[in-house]
Formats: structure tokens, sequence, C-alpha cells
């Protein structure tokens, strides 16, 4: 297997607009369901807000100026939906476009390629007061909200991508609660997740009416990869209905224009899934030029004996799937289930070091969508980084876990997966959403209080491979 990767891999950088632009109620933003949310007691940790965040608002060009220095050739932003279209309606705001034509030109300038990201969690809160994703007028709305970003940017964006992880938006947001919006209803998530394609398939189509025949539409998804706990025949079922709830309830529509019937099977007690209208599925599936896999960690799963007496099934508080604690489950159907931690090395998030779950999720869609190019668009760790006396960080924690998934993005291309780009999560510190600044995903720290940046040792390993296209050895000590 050659250490070299293809010619014209694309080396980037990832950040979310409310995780670090700041700047919350400037130049006519207004509230978006992250404001709400972490401005209520109790819901992000210590009381955390993004108000400030990282200040990337007002340290644009500063912080543009840090990715060139390292030497990456892509950045993965995501456009603050309230910032550009306050209400969630209308026209966009030109003065919310101009941010965003700036840091565009700024990229540019500097030779990096801007990746935009219509959607990543920050709803408008006037669109949730009047249902939110659970709505079907949302995914109108989103559509509408898409063809304003691309008449405004699409002479100088090529590669668009419509949404960030739905599953987190429609399961995390309106299943558990943990994310904003907080709801806590399985068949509102499952609504949600419904438009979600919807919106997905309808800005697709806004996007190809509006951008010049070289751009690119992808959307970036974090299937899991689900493995049973063994092959027995309850957990081997285990398995399947989280696949369900967890990567077909988007693949299916996007991919194949259907929902599995197994979900709709699944989840019949809970809803008859009418809210699915003649057409809908067919709309969804939308021609991709590439599909983005964000990969953190596997799943383990096993059918809960008598009723999950361990505590740990998917209606528990205590459940070990990685996504928050929460009396209500986000599997919708799925109370059978027990999830367990994965073995071996922890992350800050207490997740699972477990590059093999990154490699087996490439192979399955280069299986599934056999020519559609794939991106690594999220992939990193959060560890404990601190400054040592002389003000550097040293990260080797991170080193051995981008070393060990880039080699298995390495081993998946020699396998046959199109790969054709690598996404760092995250460029700096920054608000991690419900667990505000207490984790440290950055390859750049971040000095809270003076936002002073400074970039770690990852930083400099990524610099070097992303310069060279070969996977650095990991530094000894």
């Amino acid at each position: 297997m050659s250490d070299t990767f293809p010619p014209g891999f694309l080396w980037g950088t990832a950040t979310a607009a409310y995780q670090i632009e700041g700047a919350a109620r400037e130049n006519g933003r207004t509230p978006s369901i992250w404001d709400t949310f972490s401005h209520t007691p109790g819901k992000v940790e210590r009381g955390d807000t993004g108000d400030i965040a990282v200040d990337h608002f007002h340290r644009r060009a500063e912080d543009v100026r840090m990715m060139a220095d390292l030497g990456v050739n892509a950045y993965r932003f995501s456009v603050s939906w309230p910032r550009v279209q306050p209400t969630g309606r209308g026209p966009a705001i030109q003065r919310g476009l101009d941010f965003y034509r700036g840091l565009v030109d700024d990229l540019l300038a500097h030779g990096i390629e801007p990746v935009l990201t219509l959607y990543h969690w920050d709803l408008p809160q006037e669109l949730e007061a009047a249902g939110g994703w659970p709505e079907r007028e949302t995914a109108y709305r989103f559509a509408e909200y898409a063809r304003a970003v691309a008449e405004a940017l699409g002479d100088r964006v090529t590669r668009w991508t419509t949404l960030n992880e739905p599953w987190c938006s429609a399961f995390l947001g309106y299943g558990s609660g943990v994310h904003a919006p907080g709801r806590t209803d399985p068949v509102a998530a499952l609504r949600a997740a419904h438009h979600l394609n919807l919106g997905h398939g309808l800005a697709t189509q806004a996007l190809r009416a509006v951008l010049p025949a070289s751009g690119q539409i992808s959307v970036s998804l974090n299937p899991a990869a689900v493995r049973a706990r063994t092959q027995s025949p309850g957990d081997l079922d285990a398995r399947r209905r989280i696949d369900a709830l967890a990567n077909r309830v988007f693949t299916g529509p996007m991919l194949t224009g259907a929902y599995p019937e197994d979900l709709l099977a699944d989840t019949a007690r809970l809803t008859d899934w009418a809210f699915v209208r003649t057409g809908d599925a067919a709309v969804s599936r939308q021609p991709l030029d590439s599909l983005g896999i964000n990969y953190y960690q596997p799943a383990v799963v096993s059918a809960a004996a008598g009723q999950d007496a361990s505590g740990q099934g998917a209606g528990r508080k205590d459940r070990r799937d990685g996504h928050g604690a929460s009396e209500h489950s986000p599997w919708p159907g799925a109370e059978s289930v027990a999830f367990h931690q994965p073995p071996g090395e922890l992350t800050e998030m207490g997740w699972s070091v477990d590059p093999s779950g990154l490699y087996d999720l490439l192979l399955r869609y280069t299986r599934e969508a056999p020519g559609l190019p794939l991106m690594v668009t999220e992939n990193g760790a959060a560890y404990a980084d601190k400054p040592d006396a002389d003000g550097a960080v040293h990260d080797p924690d991170r080193i051995r876990y981008l070393h060990g998934h880039l080699s298995a993005v390495q081993r998946a291309i020699a396998d046959g997966a199109d790969v054709r780009g690598y996404f760092l999560w995250s460029l700096m510190d920054n608000f991690e959403w419900a667990y505000g600044y207490g984790k440290r995903f950055g390859a750049v720290h971040v000095d809270y209080e003076t936002q002073r940046r400074t970039p770690k040792s990852s930083a400099r390993w990524y610099a070097r491979l992303a310069g060279t296209g070969v996977l650095p050895e990991v530094p000894i000590g």
C-alpha cells in the first residue's frame, strides 16, 4: 500500500458557524435555535453560549492567514442561516452575505478552496417557533435560503454541502433533546428526519438551478459503523434496527429514493409515516457529486435482556451510545436495543479510538453508491490540551489518532474507495455544543480569555501531510 495520497486530494479543516463566529447580535443576525438553547439554564455545561465563541466574525482575516500558514488547500465552513436570512423567510440581507463574501474572497486569495455547508444546525428561531423541522414548510424555507446563498456566492464557491449530520438535527434535537431545540418527541424526530431529507432534495434542486455547471453538490452524513456485540440472532437484529435509524433513514431516500421497509415496520407503533407524501422520497434523491462521511467512533449494540436490566438500553439515561445523557431516547422504536462502550483507548469525549470503523464505512458506501466519490468531511478527537511553560501546545495523542485514521483512509483507497479529500475536525478549539468550551477538538489551541490562537503539534504534523501528500510518521515521545 502506498503511503502517498492521490494527486489533487483535498486537505482541509472544518468548522461550523455557531461554534466559532460569535457576533450573535451584530449586523441584523437574529437568534437561532442554538442561541435559545444555550441561554436556557441547564442545557449547556457551565452555562456556556456561542455569543462570542472564538470571535471568528471579527478575526476572519487572521484565521484565514493561519489556515494558509498551515498549508491546507480547502476549508469547510458553514453559513449562519439567521445571519443572512434573519426570519428564515424572504430575501437575504446583504450585510449578512457580505461577511461570507469577504471570507470566500480571503480564502481564494490565499489559495484555499471554500467548501460551503448551508446548514450546520442553526435553524432560525422564528422557524422553530412555527414548528421547526417536524413541519414540512421548513423544508421549503431551507430551499429558498439555499437559493439566496447560491445567488450571492455561486460565482466563487464551487463545492456546496446541503446538510451537516441531519441525524443529529433530527434525533438529538427532537428525540433525546440533548441538542437544540431540546424537544423530546420520537414522532417529531421521525418527522424531522423526513423533512430534512426533503429539504436536502429541494435545496439541491434550487442550487442546480442557480449554480454554474461546475458546481459540486454534496451532503455530509454521520453514518454509524454499527457492530453486533455477538453473532446471536437478537444482537444481529439490534444491529439492523440501529443501522436503519442511524444510516438508512437518510441514505434510503437520498441514494435510492425510498425509505427502508424495516424502518417503517420498526416504527409503525409510533407513526404511520403519513407525513411522507407521494414523490417526496424521489425529490430527496438528487444527483450528487460526492458524499461526505463524518466519523468519530463505532457503535456496539446488542439485544437488551429483560427490558435492559443492565440500564444501558436505548431508552435509559446512561445509554452508552456516545450521544449524551437523557431520559429520552434518540432511537425511536429501538427500546429493545442496548449500547455498549466499544473497547480500547478513549478520547476526552469518552469515544473509542477505532479507525477500522472509518475504513468499514468508506468501503460500505463504495459498494452501496458505486461511482459516487467520497469525502471524509469530519474526523478528529478531543483531548485535554494545555500550553506548556513556554506557551507551546503538544498533543501527541491527537497525532496518533490522526495517523491511525488517515492510514485507514489509505487502506480504503487501496481497496477501491474513491476518496477525494479529508477535513480535520476542527481547525481550532471552539464551542462544542452541549459541552460548551470544555472539550477541545482543535488543531489550533484557543485561549478563550484572550482569543489567542496557538497551533498545536498536530497542526504542524498535518501541515507536513498537506504539503507533501505523504503520511508522516508519528513522533516518538
